[in-house]
Parts: structure tokens; sequence; C-alpha cells
């Protein structure tokens, strides 16, 4: 906390800064802590670990730039400052916008969480996209990312039975079984990838706000309406832990392609099965990772949480789990 002061009073809005106004938050999430100032409606993000393996000025970079463009969305923290790497912030933090507001309640505030990506996904393209990625093919860049992680696959407890189901769905994956034909456009849009809902807030007037952009970049919108609704995405924060029925996620995809352009709708839904699919696939070999490596991936985190996290990674890797979430496209 004396390292997050010093490095706070050097931004010059922050000068009169009062150690005592630093407030810890409840510690949430494997990657992020946050402290609130007290009075000024900013809060301190200060990253854990890198989930995408990057070094701490690019990932910083990245997370400033993602902050900076999604505000235009108005449905993101505003960016309000860097705290460079040094000693006691090895890995720096950022300074964002405090969003007053409460953890969503499902089924009721998937409308809400709907429309807050519509505003992600239809914000203008900006002149160039680094820091971020911006891969020309999202779809076949989701299946490297699956491809990649999937080595964990080896190494997790499973039983054989959920082997096999696995295995079963990264070949149908890996033959497109699910997509649609070659001509059919692909958009290329802000995501903001992480967005389970507990990665959401919902102020006192029902808007939804999105807090975690870490790993905003721009890709393909079905992957983003097939992570806000899965079941590995609606278990994952112990404070939603929820479980969407089939017209639950339907009426969430309508009230999604009610706020976006019409052209940009029909350019997406097509692709709506083969995306929950690569998604539900990034989340189980994440997961997998996480029932090998969980301890030392995200040092600090509260063991309630990590035990939820080791529940939660249980659950959805047993067979009759699969079996269930592939249920929705076999």
């Amino acid at each position: 906390m004396e390292a997050l002061h010093a490095a706070l009073i050097r931004l010059p809005r922050l000068a009169d800064l009062s150690p005592d106004a630093l407030e810890p938050m409840p510690l949430k999430g494997v990657a992020h802590d946050h402290v609130r100032l007290r009075g000024r409606r900013l809060v301190a993000r200060i990253p854990r670990w890198s989930q995408l393996g990057l070094d701490a000025w690019t990932a910083l970079d990245r997370q400033a730039t993602a902050f900076r463009r999604a505000e235009m969305s108005g449905h993101t923290p505003r960016f309000a400052g860097l705290l460079p790497p040094g000693e006691g912030l090895p890995l720096g933090a950022l300074v964002v916008g405090e969003v007053e507001g409460r953890t969503p309640v499902l089924p009721g505030d998937m409308p809400a969480i709907a429309r807050a990506l519509a505003a992600l996904h239809r914000m203008a393209p900006p002149d160039f996209y680094e820091p971020l990625p911006a891969p020309p093919d999202p779809v076949a860049a989701l299946l490297a990312q699956v491809e990649w992680q999937a080595a964990w696959f080896d190494n997790a407890p499973l039983s054989t039975e959920t082997r096999v189901l696995i295995a079963e769905e990264l070949a149908a994956a890996r033959v497109g079984d699910l997509l649609p034909p070659p001509e059919t456009p692909m958009p290329l849009t802000a995501v903001g990838v992480d967005v389970h809902p507990g990665n959401f807030l919902i102020d006192g007037h029902g808007k939804a706000w999105f807090t975690d952009l870490e790993k905003l970049q721009y890709g393909h919108p079905a992957s983003d309406l097939a992570h806000a609704s899965l079941y590995t995405s609606t278990r994952w924060d112990p404070a939603v832990n929820a479980e969407l029925a089939p017209e639950d996620i339907d009426a969430f995809v309508a009230a999604w392609a009610m706020a976006v352009p019409g052209d940009l709708a029909d350019e997406v839904l097509p692709w709506l099965k083969a995306l929950r699919r690569l998604t539900w696939l990034r989340t189980l070999s994440w997961m997998a990772r996480w029932s090998v490596e969980g301890a030392s991936l995200s040092p600090g985190m509260p063991e309630d949480l990590r035990a939820h996290m080791d529940a939660h990674a249980t659950d959805i890797l047993r067979p009759e789990r699969i079996e269930q979430v592939r249920g929705e496209w076999r």
C-alpha cells in the first residue's frame, strides 16, 4: 500500500491524496487486486499476473489502450492514469473510474449485459489496431488458442469418459462441422473476450458496465455472446453462480441483435453455434490448466475463491456436464 500511494501521488491530479484514502476492495477474480481511492471516484487496478503471458509494460500498455478505446462505448470505466512497474508494484497498475453497481442477477440482467456487449461491438474501428490483437481470421485464431491450451488436457485429472468426449469435440471443431458456408461474411469488431457475467456491474438505472478489459481485442462478436451465456461462464463467479435456461439464452441473443445494426446481426447469427463450441473449448482447456497449475497461477488469491475455482473446474470437466453443454449444438 505504501508503494501504491507513492506511485499515485506522482499523478498530478492525485498529488494531494492521503494514504488514508486507499481502501482495499474485496478480493475477487484471478488476475487483479483493486483499491478504491475514497472521495475521488477512482479505483487502482493492480495485476497479480498476466493471463496473456505478457511482460509488465506490454500488459499495461494493452490495458490502458483497451480502457481508452472502450470508453466511447459508454459501458466501461474511464481511463484515469497508468502507474509504471517499480519497487512494490512489480507489474505496475492502472487507475480507472469507479463504477457504483451491484453484481448481476441472472437471468434478469442478461438483456442489460447484451446491450453492453452491443455497445462494444458497434464501436467504430480505430485507424490502426495495435497494440491490441486483431487476427484477420478470428475463428482460426480462436481454434489456435484452443489447440495451444489443449495440452493441459493431457495432464489434468480427467476421467476416461471426459477425455473421449473432449477428443470428439476437438475433432469436430478442427473439421469445422458447425461453420457456416465459406462465403458467409466474417465480422471483426471490438470484443471483450472475458465477458462472463461476474465481470459486469449493474448500476442504479439497470445499465450494465463491463469492468475487466485485460483481454479486450478485435475479434468475432459471437465469441462474446457465447462466453457471456455458457454454463462455464455463468457459474464462474461465486457471486453470480447461475444457470441459464435455453429460452434465457435466446432472449439474451435477441436483446443483443436489437441493439446492433441489422447488417451486423445478420453477419453474426450464422456463426453462433460454431463459436459457442470453440469458446466453450477455450474455457474448458483454460480450466484444465487451472486444475494443474491453479495454486501457482494466481498468488494471493483468497482461499474461498480458490476453492470455488477448484470446484468449478471439477464440475465443468465431468462427463455429465460436458454432455449437457454440448447438447446445445448437437
